[in-house]
């Protein structure tokens, strides 16, 4: 299990190079090769009022009059071991992980990013703990109920669900919560360490907006996987044996269902993270994935970059969470 963690972690951090050489190419080196000079991709951080010194300036600043490999390896070197930048006269030290400066605004990337994560995180953890016990439950009780009423109910507000988008459901709900019926009257960020009860209260709304689409795709992956488990061989053993059927369908049944069901949780919580754009974006909410579709209206590299990798990491830790936690929720996987 030790080698098996360590061949992960070094994949992982592979895979983060990858990620940010090929992000970093887009940026700098696909410009280039479409014939952008360095002069011509300074001057678009410089403002209106361009001039040939400050062009050579911000070219300067930025290293875009050196090669990419080097610009790259300034890069990567930042995050490690912190960089030094020059805005005028004075030079600034930027501490690791440093992923630069804002273009635009000349402010550090990461503490900017550390403000935005855990509105983000929030928003995933409430939405995937309210879409994990409605969705496996719902699908549970309809493979058990196949054909039955509850079964035709729950798969039609499943099918709703997948097929309604995150921005009609957001902004029904806001419609009808904040402005015709003011239950909530605003939806504001509170920092958990500040107010739980106020915390979840306020994100309560984004929550179940969120979660309405993902309950719907468990609850139809849960019935799908439950309906082929409880045919097995073993299910029917177990119920000979006089098993009470609550065991059977929890411990057996359930359990051996659960493992597609975990893989793309870890996938979506991961992604989740650092993309939640659509919510975020309906209820007003200073994420990072608006933080980085405003980023990316900009042109604003670093911050980008910042959000890119930030992105990527949490879908890559997430994935080997849900590796190792496949041997506690099925036995016959084994780890070579």
């Amino acid at each position: 299990m030790a080698a098996y963690i360590l061949r992960r972690v070094m994949g992982a951090v592979l895979l983060l190079l990858v990620v940010s050489a090929v992000t970093f190419s887009i940026f700098f080196l696909v410009p280039k090769l479409g014939g952008q000079t360095a002069d011509q991709l300074a001057t678009q951080y410089v403002g209106k009022d361009a001039n040939p010194e400050s062009v050579a300036a911000i070219k300067k600043n930025l290293g875009l009059d050196q090669p990419i490999a080097i610009q790259y390896w300034d890069y990567v070197k930042g995050l490690v071991v912190g960089a030094d930048y020059k805005f005028g006269p004075d030079a600034t030290r930027c501490e690791a992980p440093c992923f630069g400066y804002s273009f635009k605004s000349h402010i550090e990337v990461w503490p900017q990013l550390q403000e935005r994560i855990p509105v983000s995180f929030s928003l995933a953890i409430g939405a995937a703990a309210i879409w994990l016990i409605f969705g496996v439950t719902t699908g549970v009780i309809s493979a058990l109920r196949k054909g039955k009423p509850v079964d035709r109910i729950a798969m039609f507000i499943a099918l709703a669900g997948v097929s309604l988008p995150i921005f009609f459901t957001g902004q029904v709900l806001s419609a009808l919560f904040v402005y015709e019926v003011p239950i909530w009257e605003s939806i504001d960020y509170v920092p958990f360490t500040q107010n739980p009860a106020e915390w979840a209260w306020h994100l309560l709304l984004p929550w179940i907006s969120l979660a309405f689409l993902f309950s719907a795709l468990y609850a139809r992956l849960t019935r799908a996987g439950m309906l082929e488990t409880m045919g097995e061989d073993y299910i029917r053993t177990a119920r000979a044996k006089g098993l009470r059927e609550t065991t059977v369908v929890a411990k057996h049944g359930l359990r051996a269902a659960l493992t597609p069901i975990v893989t793309i949780f870890g996938m979506d919580f991961g992604t989740l993270v650092g993309s939640a754009v659509l919510t975020e974006t309906v209820f007003s909410l200073q994420g990072i994935g608006a933080y980085a579709v405003q980023s990316i209206k900009d042109n604003d590299l670093p911050i980008v970059m910042g959000v890119t990798l930030v992105a990527a990491f949490f879908i890559v830790f997430c994935n080997l969470i849900v590796d190792l936690v496949y041997a506690a929720i099925d036995p016959r996987v084994r780890y070579s």
